[in-house]
């Protein structure tokens, strides 16, 4: 039931608990004391986090930044880092690198200062390399359990609103700015709360709520502690595809089950690939799925994912569960924080 709870917050995030019970043949309050139970035990969470249509406006960008520390000094540089408010998500992990982070900024010069600057002086750090992510293929808003038959996700979407995904973007108000960091922490909060925090007139947040996400700049994802999901192991695949397959390519791989993020990236590497399994053995069974998949994919480096540490700016423990957050605000210039 619980995972049938968080699947039907994956495909609804924001629905309201009534349209949950429905789905799930239980009445509202029972499904609220249920989701209460999951987040004050940190196995589940709502986040809201900026979609890949707001960076194609050229309102942000995204770059997947390795890490190398000192010895003895991952710790102390991670703990900083998952501070950071533009640090999306923050993982040690495997193979040639110590630390993996997805990096959102402002803009490519303000990326650029952080992590040439700031990043690179971070006592502890002794190299960082920048991978720019160009096209989005898929991102974990996306990524399902799987624990509803087709009729209750049915039920779910009864009557929502189709996304204008090909309508233009608009520019960010300073209130959609705070509006996106007050849900980046809580992706369920009511209007009126969000009122309070943002110190916005309730009507006027549900306003440039609702438009956020009609026009697809802003998505809503409900995550589960990866020991909780049955796919426990991520990993990460870098790889390179012929330029002109690129699109083709990125389409096959998206539509595998264990795929969280697909992007184009812009480096040695032109793939960057997330994917959750079941078991080590299941990471390089699923690396030959990939290979079936899409053929055209050489996979040029791999990493497992040894210490997940932040995963949409929530904080984890070491073993997975949340424990805390901290606010996105990718519109501020990047900075260390403790750093002058």
């Amino acid at each position: 039931m619980d995972q049938a709870l968080v699947h039907a917050l994956q495909v609804a995030p924001r629905v309201s608990w009534a349209r949950i019970g429905a789905a799930l043949d239980l009445d509202a309050v029972t499904v609220a004391r249920r989701w209460q139970r999951l987040t004050e035990a940190g196995a589940a969470w709502i986040s809201c986090h900026p979609a890949p249509a707001l960076a194609d406006s050229g309102q942000g960008c995204l770059a997947f930044v390795e890490v190398d520390c000192a010895p003895g000094r991952l710790p102390d540089v991670a703990r900083v880092l998952a501070a950071a408010p533009h640090v999306a998500a923050l993982s040690q992990v495997s193979g040639d690198r110590d630390l993996l982070l997805n990096v959102m900024a402002r803009d490519l010069a303000s990326l650029t200062r952080w992590t040439t600057g700031e990043l690179a002086a971070l006592e502890g750090v002794r190299a960082v390399r920048t991978h720019l992510a160009g096209r989005v293929h898929a991102e974990a808003s996306r990524w399902r359990l799987r624990a509803l038959s087709r009729e209750q996700v049915a039920v779910l979407t009864a009557d929502e609103p189709a996304r204008r995904t090909a309508a233009p973007a608009f520019p960010l108000t300073a209130l959609d700015h705070r509006l996106i960091t007050a849900l980046s922490v809580d992706g369920r909060a009511t209007y009126r709360a969000l009122a309070e925090r943002c110190d916005a007139n309730p009507d006027t947040v549900r306003r440039h709520v609702r438009r956020l996400f009609a026009a697809d700049l802003l998505h809503a994802r409900c995550e589960v502690a990866r020991p909780l999901s049955d796919w426990p192991v991520g990993v990460t695949l870098w790889g390179r595809v012929p330029a002109a397959r690129l699109q083709e390519v990125a389409q096959r791989i998206t539509g595998m089950r264990e795929v969280r993020l697909c992007a184009s990236v812009i480096s040695r590497h032109n793939l960057h690939l997330v994917a959750w399994v079941r078991s080590l053995d299941d990471a390089q069974r699923f690396e030959i799925r990939l290979a079936e998949q899409a053929p055209d994919l050489n996979v040029t480096d791999r990493a497992v994912a040894l210490g997940p540490m932040k995963l949409s700016g929530h904080l984890l423990d070491e073993d997975g569960y949340r424990v805390g957050a901290t606010p996105l605000a990718l519109w501020k210039e990047a900075a260390v924080p403790g750093r002058a």
